[in-house]
């Protein structure tokens, strides 16, 4: 497995994996109005909005998962269901966690759908802590969305090297 910058060429193929990855584990969780806005199209432009700030993995040439950072967030991250399980998630969400000390946060936080149990399992397994509940504005086709969302946080190594 390796971890790369995307690049413009790769969009296309990480909103479709974003995009399953969201009905997989979002849909069933959260507000039909929301799935409206899910789309391809909508995972496309977020993606493209925030290219510089996306890394992907790959094994064998095949992108198997993503991850975005936003300032002093963990915007995204999402795995292929094929990846699950295989340490892909615990490469992308350490190499977040570095990006994120490097670019001088003490502490990074994360939005979680609340009653994704797997996710925060996930999370909490690697040192992330539920701090609060809030309300999120979460990036809308025509705006934002409001949901309340389950706030994470870690407090990340003083070490701030890539």
């Amino acid at each position: 497995m390796k971890l790369r910058s995307a690049n413009p060429d790769d969009i296309g193929q990480l909103a479709e994996i974003w995009h399953i990855g969201w009905q997989d584990t979002h849909a069933p969780l959260l507000p039909e109005e929301l799935a409206r806005y899910r789309t391809v199209e909508n995972f496309r432009k977020l993606l493209a909005a925030n290219l510089p700030n996306v890394v992907i993995a790959e094994k064998d040439s095949v992108i198997i998962g993503l991850c975005i950072t936003k300032a002093d967030e963990l915007f995204q991250l999402y795995i292929t269901a094929e990846a699950r399980g295989t340490g892909v998630g615990v490469l992308l969400l350490n190499d977040a966690e570095r990006r994120l000390a490097a670019d001088g946060n003490d502490v990074a936080w994360l939005a979680c759908a609340i009653g994704n149990d797997r996710a925060a399992r996930f999370y909490e397994k690697h040192g992330w802590h539920l701090a609060r509940t809030f309300l999120a504005q979460v990036p809308a086709a025509d705006g934002t969305f409001p949901l309340e969302v389950w706030r994470f946080e870690k407090t990340l190594s003083r070490n701030r090297e890539r």
